[in-house]
């Protein structure tokens, strides 16, 4: 009989990635520009304008990602129980809604765009690295947060009986 996998591996997993991306952002924050140059466009030229209003936009992007990684681990850590269920579980199936839709939509956009449906695109370069890794990485962020609440509210109910 195989066994279901219960939140750990999925919460774990988007954890992982929400502070994979935080920290990205946060060294382009600092002024490093490794791989700045495949974002594009306005995150782009923010970043390396660097002056203290990209620094805060930055920070507050660095922030809310590191939110994603407390969240997902909300799930399955011990203190997380702390928290009301309906509440982190609501909240972590709505997080990892949003993220789904963002990353999903842009990536079928960015497809799209660079089959030139919309016609010549600006940064190829740019949007071939959210098409192929960018954009991808916030879709699975989210189908692997809201597979761990609702794992978790599975489990939950069926433990409870």
């Amino acid at each position: 009989m195989a066994r279901r996998a219960g939140p750990a591996a999925a919460a774990y997993g988007a954890a992982a990635l929400a502070v994979l991306s935080a920290l990205t952002t946060a060294y382009w924050t600092a002024g490093g520009t490794w791989l700045l140059d495949t974002v594009g466009g306005g995150f782009e030229e923010v970043a390396r304008r660097g002056d203290g209003a990209a620094v805060a936009l930055g920070l507050v992007v660095v922030g809310l990602k590191l939110a994603g990684c407390v969240l997902a681990l909300a799930l399955v850590r011990p203190r997380g129980r702390r928290l009301p269920e309906r509440l982190l579980e609501g909240a972590a199936l709505v997080a990892g809604g949003l993220l789904t839709a963002y990353g999903g939509l842009l990536v079928l956009v960015g497809a799209l765009a660079l089959t030139g449906v919309f016609g010549e695109v600006a940064d190829a370069s740019a949007l071939r690295w959210h098409v192929f890794l960018w954009d991808p990485w916030f879709l699975l962020e989210g189908v692997l947060l809201a597979l761990a609440a609702v794992r978790r509210r599975v489990t939950r109910r069926s433990a409870a009986g």
